[in-house]
């Protein structure tokens, strides 16, 4: 007969198993964020696409990708995770295709839109099996881990996406993209149906309960709040009207949060349960999170900009200068996974001072730094700030949901991802608009290399300003938990 530590460690081998198919499809779904990126320009000369059709190629994902994170995430919880994960890798394989074979950007588009939709019903059922599969120090390593692999795809996204592009060519290297998700989708299918934990069985499920009115107010707010931001680029010929949108979010948003409470009144389970924001560790974290990913994209892409626009750098060859970033930062997420229960929410305030400092490194290598020395000293800057970003994303969401019930796990991982996305969308938005308000008003006897410089600078302040409001979130967290525990102990002393 098979021994009970056999039994336990086959069951713990088997649980890291499904982690590792959930982390690595995770990980095709953040790199379909940042790689389509470097394609903007193969895609343009290849299917004619306007400027609006490229920035909808990139912001329509996002835009879709968030509007179902939260209705997926309580589903999930709800019902199986493993079926919503199934589901969801089906849509995004299937759309992927559409995406490779698009012939025109009309087609592609609509491509991109179901692919952030289905990225959308995946990614809650990740965090919700973490949430599911690991407790204790466990759940810190998974985290630690996926953290690794979210700053590994993020970063390494625009690099993998020139390499395709360079060996495809300028015609069709960017259709490799997406035809790069369809083999890597089938293998993690066919390893989810054999790994992944089934959901419990029918007798033992509660009835359904959506919200239906809920999903179409929250749907309502989270569209008219990202539009304005997707569809800036910081041009002159940007409609100012697109900013009306965000009155039409604050209605919705009212209405939402009316109907959500009305609703809980009559005994019903809301899409979003606001005692959820009660709980300080998850609010704190989460608010933490949204302006960490307001800043760290908007690194990435100001830095891409600068050294292509700026300094005449190929794509390929810029996207490396963020390769440090990923690997330091892969290495101090799976440390600060195991370290996060000894230091708690002080590792993250230290990971965000070394990404403050290092943002403002960044801004004087461009200034003072010889423009072919420039590349390589950003890259060393890239590599410390690796060292602190890591130890901001896993630590902090093995914090935000350590007190968040199992069984509302996905839900609670969908809302931080939607900060995230929410926060990213905004970030890049004001960076970019920063950026190019400097390059268009540059006086005309500027150098090329100085106007870039100055647009840098511009876009730089606004990554300052989010890595300080999420280190603000960090040090209001720390104090908090400081706070809690000396009143625990007090009556021990007394």
């Amino acid at each position: 007969m098979t021994s009970g530590p056999a039994l336990d460690a086959a069951g713990e081998r088997h649980r890291w198993r499904a982690f590792a198919v959930a982390v690595t499809v995770a990980s095709i779904t953040i790199l379909d964020l940042t790689k389509v990126n470097v394609a903007l320009p193969a895609i343009e000369t290849a299917l004619g696409a306007g400027s609006t059709e490229l920035q909808l190629v990139v912001s329509g994902y996002v835009l879709t990708f968030g509007l179902m994170l939260v209705p997926m995430g309580r589903l999930g919880d709800q019902r199986s995770r493993r079926t919503l994960f199934l589901v969801g890798l089906a849509l995004f394989t299937l759309t992927s295709l559409v995406c490779a074979l698009a012939t025109s950007s009309t087609m592609l588009l609509i491509g991109r839109l179901l692919q952030g939709a289905a990225a959308g019903v995946q990614m809650p059922q990740v965090l919700g099996l973490v949430q599911q599969l690991f407790t204790g120090a466990e759940r810190g390593r998974a985290f630690g881990l996926f953290g690794a692999v979210i700053g590994l795809s993020t970063a390494f996204g625009p690099t993998l996406g020139g390499l395709l592009i360079a060996l495809g060519g300028e015609q069709d290297g960017w259709r490799w993209i997406f035809w790069l998700n369809v083999p890597l989708a089938l293998a993690a299918m066919a390893l989810a149906l054999r790994l992944l934990p089934r959901g419990p069985q029918s007798r033992d499920r509660q009835p359904l309960a959506l919200d239906p009115v809920g999903v179409v107010l929250f749907g309502g707010t989270v569209l008219a709040l990202l539009v304005p931001f997707l569809l800036t680029t910081g041009s002159p010929t940007d409609d100012p009207r697109r900013w009306w949108s965000l009155a039409g979010a604050a209605t919705f948003g009212v209405a939402f949060a009316a109907w959500e409470r009305h609703y809980a009144s009559t005994g019903r389970s809301p899409l979003i349960p606001f005692r959820l924001l009660r709980i300080a560790p998850f609010r704190n974290g989460t608010l933490l999170a949204t302006a960490f990913f307001a800043a760290m994209p908007s690194i990435f892409l100001l830095t891409t900009l600068f050294l292509q626009h700026g300094l005449g750098l190929l794509p390929v060859f810029a996207g490396m200068v963020t390769i440090g970033f990923a690997l330091a930062s892969a290495l101090t997420s799976w440390y600060g996974g195991k370290l996060v229960n000894r230091y708690g929410r002080a590792l993250v305030v230290g990971g965000l001072v070394v990404m403050v400092l290092a943002a403002l490194a960044l801004a004087l290598v461009a200034r003072w730094v010889s423009p072919g020395a420039t590349p390589y000293v950003m890259a060393g800057v890239m590599l410390i700030a690796g060292l602190g970003g890591g130890v901001v994303i896993s630590p902090n969401q093995t914090l935000t949901l350590a007190e968040v019930p199992v069984h509302e796990g996905g839900l609670a991982g969908s809302m931080g991802q939607l900060g995230q996305r929410i926060g990213t969308a905004i970030g890049t938005a004001i960076a970019l608009s920063l950026f190019y308000a400097a390059v268009l008003t540059a006086p005309e006897d500027r150098s090329p290399v100085a106007v870039y410089q100055d647009a840098y600078d511009h876009g730089m302040i606004a990554v300052g300003v989010f890595l300080l409001l999420a280190l603000g979130a960090g040090l209001w967290d720390l104090r908090g938990r400081r706070r809690q525990a000396s009143d625990i102990a007090q009556p021990r002393g007394s």
